[in-house]
């Protein structure tokens, strides 16, 4: 039996003429008013049809198809309540046609719960020609959760309307399968992609009625370590196996950290062997940090899989902030950059954001951009460093020392760009722009001042220029057209980059050195030592790395075993043929005591910081062929604890290599006092 729910405002409904009008328990069928019984067969249905217009044959067959009919139906009176009903309807809400006669048709398929769908009725039973249609829950028979298609259409020349109500049920089961695989992981049954973004984008959507929240947000981004080795040695179906397992343990630890509000958390996999746990209403990074410890800690746990027991990490990007302001695909960058930053820093472990390291990424994206257009624009320049004799104090050569005059950013020293400029590939066209204006000034030197000593130049060559360029061919080509005679053009390489050398870099470097010009191994000592390839590279000068050479500041104190090692190497190369350079020199001091171990020249503070080449044209006039002294062509360095420059030591880079190409200087005054700070962009969060 249908309980009627009485709602006040639908008690009495206006006809169009504004006078209230009901049925009662009576009915027109057929123009024949007739009183319905209390139980029993259905009601006749009301045809709306002029008396007389239509035959006792025709009315019977119109009320037995509207009785079988497998649509729910009845007939509404201009007062919303019903005059008759059909069995399927009945049937629908578990009773019998007959008993629904004058009960409130919006209270039978729940119309007034929702003021657009009520309104809409009642503009229907005010004679609106366009019809009703809108889909309702109701409770079936049986308890269950009855989904229905409601229509509320007139009746032509009746001044009804008819009300239809069609089970769904199925159909939407059907649909909320078909929205399930959509949305989840065929492999692990976890919530893919779609569905995690489609949450994390109503999780960051305000909610005005919710103020029970704190208005934050966290995300654990992570990818496992190595998970295409083990794809590639046992299979996907093993693969496939092990991310099902992982899917499970990252469940567990969010279920058991009780992380996201009424249960709300989410983990997915977002693709291959990334997954995501997005917390909603966190309460700060310690609660993300301690979500992410105990997920690495469970991944860190043996799998037994398909008889093998299998071992992996996992690399997690941390972020938490607040909602307010912040985007779905901003959250989702942030973690991916934390994540990559995990990965960089060694993998397995995690990493929480940081604002001022994506800072920093975020300029050298930009100065990436901007690299290629600067060489084309000239904006960069030359600074050369002198090398002096350590014996005589003779100037020998010059290192030249790119610097970018950017017109926003202002001068930027070469630590700045050069790893941006490897990575990008444009190191190739500014390497061949520095060298090309190295060798033009110098032979512009030797012209200008020929009763001067002739001074070589040194150009540091960044690896990628001898494997993406044909190097040979552009010294050559650079050689022929400034004039530069090849024996005073000096090349230096990193360590790591010269000991890695073989194939196509080699030969490189042989038909270089056959050629005249002179190959240097810059910052020795830092990277792999390997003596032997000494031996069968085509190296005639080792550059000791700063680091040695600071072991011989302190007089009072000094460190023998730095001594012991510099004087050990300088032998070994004394052996082999080359030369010796110490870097960083910057006390007369240190000077006399590499002398006394025996190398050849120095280069640092204590002779001139990186200078214009004009400073370099003044001094080769003012010693016109004589030794120049401490401090050619500029004053010198006032030292390390009066500078305002960086300290000594080589500049952080992300590799041996990285920081490493046309004009890097790792002595002291690289940047030099006139450095200007790169871009910084707005952090995030």
């Amino acid at each position: 039996m249908i309980t009627k729910r009485n709602h006040p405002r639908r008690r009495q409904l206006a006809d169009p003429a504004g006078t209230v009008s009901g049925t009662g328990a009576g009915a027109l069928v057929g123009g024949e008013a007739t009183r319905v019984a209390p139980a029993g067969p259905a009601a006749p249905v009301a045809t709306g049809v002029p008396p007389g217009s239509r035959s006792a044959g025709e009315l019977r067959d119109i009320q037995a198809a509207f009785n079988a009919a497998r649509l729910g139906m009845a007939v509404v009176g201009r007062d919303g309540r019903v005059v008759s009903a059909n069995h399927t309807l009945g049937a629908m809400l578990g009773t019998d046609p007959a008993l629904l006669s004058d009960e409130s048709a919006a209270d039978l398929v729940d119309l007034g719960d929702d003021s657009r769908i009520w309104n809409a009725y009642l503009a229907v039973l005010r004679g609106r020609d366009e019809p009703l249609r809108c889909a309702r829950c109701l409770k079936g028979p049986d308890g269950r959760p009855l989904w229905t298609e409601v229509t509320v259409a007139p009746l032509p020349e009746s001044g009804r309307v008819l009300l239809s109500v069609a089970d769904v049920s199925e159909r939407r089961d059907l649909q909320a399968r078909l929205r399930h695989l959509q949305m989840h992981d065929p492999v692990t049954r976890l919530p893919n992609r779609a569905l995690f973004f489609e949450r994390l984008t109503a999780a960051l959507t305000p909610d005005p009625y919710d103020r029970g929240g704190t208005g934050r947000i966290g995300l654990c981004y992570l990818d496992l370590d190595g998970f295409k080795a083990i794809n590639d040695t046992l299979g996907h179906r093993v693969g496939d196996e092990l991310l099902r397992a992982v899917a499970q343990r990252l469940v567990q630890c969010a279920d058991e950290l009780g992380h996201g509000r009424r249960g709300g958390h989410l983990v997915a996999r977002l693709g291959g062997d990334e997954f995501a746990v997005l917390v909603e209403d966190s309460t700060g990074t310690e609660q993300l940090a301690a979500l992410a410890g105990s997920v690495l800690a469970a991944l860190q746990r043996p799998f037994d899989l398909a008889g093998q027991r299998l071992s992996v990490s996992a690399s997690i990007g941390v972020v938490e902030r607040v909602a307010a302001g912040t985007t779905a695909t901003g959250l989702v960058q942030a973690a991916d950059t934390t994540l990559y930053w995990a990965k960089a820093d060694g993998k397995a472990r995690w990493t929480l954001f940081d604002p001022e390291r994506n800072a920093h990424r975020m300029t050298r994206q930009a100065l990436s951009s901007m690299l290629r257009p600067a060489v084309e624009r000239g904006e960069f320049t030359l600074d050369y460093q002198p090398l002096v004799g350590l014996g005589d104090g003779a100037l020998r050569g010059v290192e030249a020392l790119v610097r970018w005059r950017h017109p926003q950013f202002g001068t930027l020293a070469p630590n700045r760009f050069i790893g941006v400029a490897e990575e990008d590939g444009s190191i190739v066209e500014l390497g061949r722009w520095v060298l090309e204006n190295a060798c033009r000034q110098a032979r512009r030197w030797q012209l200008d001042h020929p009763a001067a000593p002739p001074l070589f130049v040194s150009v540091n060559v960044a690896v990628r220029q001898v494997w993406d360029s044909d190097l040979v061919a552009d010294v050559a080509g650079i050689l022929k057209e400034t004039g530069l005679p090849p024996e005073l053009l000096q090349l230096e390489l990193t360590e790591s980059a010269v000991m890695g050398s073989a194939g196509r870099p080699l030969q490189a470097l042989q038909a270089l050195s056959d050629m005249g010009v002179a190959i240097a191994i810059d910052d020795f000592g830092t990277g792999y030592s390997n003596l032997a390839y000494l031996s069968r590279l085509p190296v005639s000068v080792l550059k000791l790395d700063g680091s040695f050479v600071r072991g011989f500041r302190d007089v009072e104190h000094p460190n023998p075993a730095d001594e012991t090692i510099v004087e050990a190497l300088v032998q070994l190369a004394h052996r082999l043929g080359l030369t010796v350079t110490a870097e960083c020199v910057e006390s007369a001091e240190q000077a006399e005591r590499l002398r006394n171990v025996g190398c050849d020249t120095g280069q640092g503070w204590l002779y001139s910081r990186p200078v214009p080449p004009e400073h370099i044209a003044a001094l080769l006039n003012s010693v016109a062929g004589s030794a120049p002294g401490p401090t050619p062509g500029a004053a010198p360095g006032p030292g390390p604890s009066s500078d305002p420059g960086p300290g000594p030591g080589p500049h952080p880079g992300p590799g041996p290599s990285a920081g490493h190409g046309p004009g890097v200087d790792q002595r002291h005054g690289a940047p030099g006092s006139t450095s200007g700070p790169a871009p910084t962009p707005a952090p995030e969060g």
